[in-house]
């Protein structure tokens, strides 16, 4: 399938979200679309996929015309749509969302059994190891979006759009989906990929388009490029990447760990963070940190052993209005299902955790309640037109500093980030960055929990790396480089 997309327009209001846009894709070929939040490439993707109309502009499929006024119209035309925004029904099974769109029938009644050879098949070409009988809301975040990616391999598209399909993936499962991407484009399957990870554009696809401001800005060969002038062309000027450079000079001990199990996720945690110090906790999918610090936040049901210590003292943490009180907060990773309140405003996502200290009587005190938020708008350079906007209104990168508004508001003596740039676009990425460092500086403990290597090499002072469930090494140093990570979260050392 041949694709070309010709002076596409498209605006909101008085917003224009894309200007004479131009995008083509030839059979056989993975071109990515880049560009910063709110450039508009998951408008001109909806576009493609039938979701949103265009205002103006053609569609060419093999020198055809074609108008799509459905998301089932463009599907059936052979386009695949992998959404950023997980499109799944969590109260049916992973075959029943496989097949949500065409369910086969036998008779009267669905072809149950169907369902499920067909996509226990595709899960075994994969390498996937999931039964499809399971609940989709039993799934973390990264297992839907793999079944997000088998239902459009399994819809048999001859295009497949792939809106960040990889953010919520960890290394291994990535290189399952390339080498699947792989064998699509050997059979002639196109594929948009649309990504933040500039490695993963060098490494995956053909040709690049950049959008920025809602205009095609840029366009060419992967080959003939590099991640520094990609990153340039997408944010308008040279993008510099800071080394961590810090002292590594920290205050008292904050918060400590000793022995912590919950025998199912993680055993016999035993750490340490200090006061500005910036520590990072890594591994791969299931190695339990996020469930070992959702405890220490108290947001884990589970039954826990061991001691937690806050300035020297023990502490009883049993949810999180405890946890709190005691100076801890956590932000939590997938911004979008744990972390945001989509029907409220701006300004109601980020002091939220703030209001109950603020009610007089019966009310909110908003005038309180909007100075602190504008103090860490401007602490923070949100980028936002008017705080009483949805906050889906903003870009992701806005939305996560929100989010970190939110948290910081309760002046907390130990902050938890968990995947703090995931679905953030290089230039947030940095700046979001440069505040956790000038956030430690004042005195904060923080702790990173990332799968990205590159990240922890990048933010952190020191980490401790994880693999199914246990410590397995410390990098620090000169030691703290991705291929020593990398090492130690698949278990090589156990090896």
């Amino acid at each position: 399938m041949n694709l070309f997309m010709h002076k596409i327009n498209k605006s909101f209001g008085a917003n224009n979200v894309l200007t004479d846009v131009d995008f083509k894709l030839n059979s056989g070929e993975i071109c990515a679309l880049l560009g910063e939040n709110g450039a508009g490439k998951s408008t001109l993707m909806n576009i493609l996929g039938g979701v949103l109309p265009a205002d103006s502009g053609t569609i060419e499929i093999d020198g055809k015309e074609v108008n799509f006024e459905s998301p089932v119209d463009s599907l059936d035309a052979g386009i695949g749509f992998i959404h950023q925004e997980l499109n799944l029904v969590n109260d049916l099974t992973i075959y029943e969302n496989m097949f949500i769109t065409h369910l086969p029938k036998k008779g009267l009644f669905l072809d149950t059994a169907e369902m499920i050879q067909k996509t226990e098949a595709l899960f075994q070409r994969m390498d996937v190891d999931m039964d499809p009988r399971m609940m989709v809301r039993d799934l973390d975040a990264s297992y839907k979006q793999i079944v997000e990616i088998c239902r459009a391999l399994l819809q048999d598209a001859s295009l497949i759009i792939m809106d960040e399909p990889t953010t919520s993936l960890t290394e291994p499962e990535i290189r399952r989906v390339f080498a699947m991407m792989r064998t699509l484009k050997d059979r002639g399957v196109g594929i948009i990929f649309i990504s933040h990870k500039l490695n993963e554009v060098m490494e995956i696809c053909d040709r690049y388009t950049v959008l920025r401001d809602g205009n095609m800005v840029a366009e060419g060969l992967v080959s003939e490029t590099n991640t520094h002038k990609l990153a340039a062309h997408m944010v308008g000027h040279e993008v510099t990447t800071e080394i961590n450079t810090r002292s590594g000079q920290h205050g008292k001990e904050v918060l400590r760990l000793e022995n912590l199990s919950d025998e199912r996720h993680f055993r016999n945690i035993s750490m340490a963070v200090h006061a500005g110090e910036v520590l990072g906790v890594t591994g791969l999918l299931g190695d339990g940190r996020s469930e070992l610090f959702q405890t220490v936040f108290g947001a884990m049901n589970t039954k826990h052993e061991g001691k937690i210590f806050l300035d020297g003292a023990e502490i009883h943490v049993r949810n999180t209005h405890q946890a709190l009180d005691h100076g801890i907060a956590y932000l939590p990773r997938n911004r979008k299902e744990n972390a945001i309140l989509k029907d409220m405003t701006i300004l109601d996502n980020g002091s939220i955790v703030y209001l109950p200290k603020i009610v007089r009587g019966l009310f909110i005190d908003q005038k309180r309640q909007e100075a602190l938020f504008q103090k860490e708008v401007d602490e923070l350079r949100i980028k936002m037109s008017d705080k009483f906007n949805l906050i889906t209104s903003l870009s992701g990168g806005n939305q996560q500093k929100v989010v970190l508004a939110k948290w910081l508001m309760s002046d907390p003596k130990v902050l938890i980030l968990d995947n703090p740039t995931q679905g953030v676009d290089v230039g947030a990425k940095e700046e979001i960055y440069q505040i956790i460092h000038r956030l430690a500086d004042t005195g904060v403990a923080i702790i990173v929990l990332s799968s990205e290597a590159q990240e922890i090499v990048r933010v952190c002072d020191r980490s401790w790396v994880m693999f199914h469930g246990e410590q397995v090494g410390l990098v620090e140093g000169d030691d703290m480089n991705e291929h020593n990570i990398m090492y130690l979260a698949t278990g090589g050392n156990a090896a």
